[in-house]
């Protein structure tokens, strides 16, 4: 019988012209993009770095040829065994992955190694130069892998190729070796472990180590922060000065030792999210997932598929399975804020889901259990809203096992100017900008304005600040004009003021925030308009343009 190994595509390739199915050797096959395969290549070492991405393909190279070996025993019937084992390097090049070439050995060379090649046309440095450039070490993973995987299932025993040359690190040529395991030279393990699942525990090493360094340096930018605006540092990055935000601390880090529910409640803005962050960071679960989800952000139509998770076919659009966030934080935290906008009809689905510690995905009739600790958050009064019907007394009880509620910033007012210190700290580090610090008539109405929209609305004010400021530090016509124009507080500080001193400031006030009109400030004063002027003049300010 003759030799099979000019094996050609009219042997191997068969497929319907009118499209299909198509099969190499009988088994069915796929036509690939080669630039979409280097699409997935840079995903892949994006995602999981590059010691876990050639670990990853090589291996999957290497069931491709254990594969392809497999099925090419019983596709011909090959005159003897030889002929099969040598048909690898062949079918490489059939199937358009890359070019063989044998080497030829002298005499004078030395001994024969067990396999030796050189590859032209590797689509896999043509890809990996393409889309990452040039590399330090040999890209053709998938290639060598698939050489290994067919030598060893034809062989009996593992059969590992190594790249000595690769074009995609500069060489002019590919070139690959391969020996059984047993005869490669200590040296030569280090390339052997892309072989084995261990490197992928390498390379969760790595990442751990790379994640211990950017704590480090978060650690050390903390404290950098805490130096510049003068703020003692919080272990939690949370500022407390008033007593009511000591006790929800407190109270909060008391709760992180337990797995019980905590309904966390206040204003839009005060931080309800932070508070629920530093409970899951100080658990037993800081290690697993804080996932959070804004309930009011999804429709009524989408959330039960978002929290459960959905089958493949369940509604329009699912074209795959999908977990819902109750599957993704398992063993960690889930985070729903704005819990009291989830509509009725899945209240009850939600108080089941934490009754029962499982889930049903949409389109499935099977229950999967999940160990989630739940924190809710609202701004909301609840206990209202179940008065009102709109939200069930159970779920609501279900929730509040633990309540902590966050004051507003004009509660804590304290808290007012070390917090803006610190925003502004974190807002000139981001803005690159060098603005020291606050100026007293910029700290003063800080201080005067009521915040309605908490936390968040003083962060985006100190930012806004830093962005405009010309000089090294936040001057008062750099705030908002609603902040520049607040009135001076009635609420008596450490060293209260007197009242003259105080209708003085807060007449001036008035004034500024009407532009300079004497007439509405005297009518929204309630006091004769000479009664003003002669006020203004007592305080010396100018006279009114006629």
């Amino acid at each position: 019988m003759a030799p099979r190994l000019e094996l050609n595509l009219s042997e191997l390739l068969t497929f319907d012209p009118n499209g299909g199915l198509i099969h190499f050797a009988g088994q069915r096959v796929l036509l690939l993009d080669p630039v979409a395969l280097g699409l997935l290549r840079k995903e892949l070492i994006g995602t999981v770095g590059m010691t876990a991405a050639r670990g990853i393909l090589t291996r999957l190279g290497f069931a491709h040829g254990w594969r392809t070996a497999e099925t090419m025993k019983n596709a011909f019937p090959w005159e003897d065994e030889s002929q099969w084992r040598r048909a690898g390097g062949r079918l490489h090049t059939l199937q358009g992955q890359v070019v063989l070439e044998p080497v030829e050995h002298r005499a004078e060379d030395g001994p024969e190694p067990f396999a030796e090649a050189l590859w032209h046309d590797s689509y896999e440095a043509e890809q990996h130069l393409l889309h990452l450039g040039k590399a330090e070490e040999p890209v053709c993973w998938a290639l060598t892998g698939f050489a290994s995987g067919y030598m060893s299932y034809c062989n009996g025993k593992p059969v590992y190729c190594i790249e000595t040359r690769c074009v995609g690190k500069g060489d002019a040529v590919c070139q690959i070796m391969g020996k059984p395991e047993e005869e490669w030279s200590p040296e030569c393990k280090e390339a052997l472990r892309f072989y084995e699942t261990q490197c992928m525990e390498g390379a969760l090493a790595q990442v751990t180590d790379a994640l211990k360094q950017a704590e480090r340096k978060l650690r050390a930018k903390r404290q950098s922060l805490a130096r510049v605006s003068g703020v003692p540092e919080d272990p939690a990055d949370m500022v407390a000065r008033t007593e009511a935000m000591k006790q929800v601390l407190s109270l909060a880090r008391r709760a992180a030792k337990v797995d019980s529910t905590v309904l966390i409640t206040g204003e839009s803005g005060v931080g309800k999210e932070r508070v629920a962050r530093l409970i899951h960071e100080e658990s037993g679960r800081a290690h697993k997932a804080f996932v959070a989800v804004n309930c009011a952000a999804v429709t009524e139509s989408l959330l039960e598929s978002e929290l459960f998770g959905h089958a493949r076919g369940a509604f329009t659009g699912a074209t795959h399975d999908r977990p819902g966030l109750f599957e993704a934080a398992h063993g960690g935290t889930l985070f729903l804020d704005e819990v009291g906008e989830v509509p009725a009809s899945m209240q009850a689905k939600l108080l089941r889901a934490l009754q029962e510690r499982e889930v049903r995905r949409v389109g499935e009739n099977q229950s999967r259990k999940v160990d989630v600790r739940v924190l809710a958050a609202t701004n909301r009064n609840l206990a209202a809203e179940v008065v009102a019907g709109r939200f069930r007394q159970d779920l609501y009880y279900r929730l509040r096992v633990i309540e902590l509620k966050v004051p507003s910033l004009r509660e804590r007012r304290d808290d007012i100017l070390p917090l803006a210190r610190m925003l502004l700290a974190e807002a000139t580090e981001r803005l690159g900008r060098r603005v020291s610090g606050l100026s007293p008539e910029a700290a003063d109405q800080l201080l005067r304005y009521g915040w309605p929209g908490n936390v968040r609305e003083l962060g985006n004010a100190i930012e806004r600040a830093v962005a405009l400021s010309e000089g090294n530090r936040v001057e008062r016509d750099d705030l908002p004009e609603e902040v520049r124009a607040a009135p001076p507080s009635l609420v008596p500080g450490e060293s209260p003021q007197t009242l003259e001193a105080m209708e003085r400031e807060y007449i001036l006030a008035v004034l500024a925030r009407n532009g300079g009109n004497r007439a509405r400030t005297a009518e929204q004063l309630d006091i004769g308009v000479a009664t003003l002027y002669r006020k203004l003049k007592q305080y010396g300010e100018p006279e009114a343009p006629n």
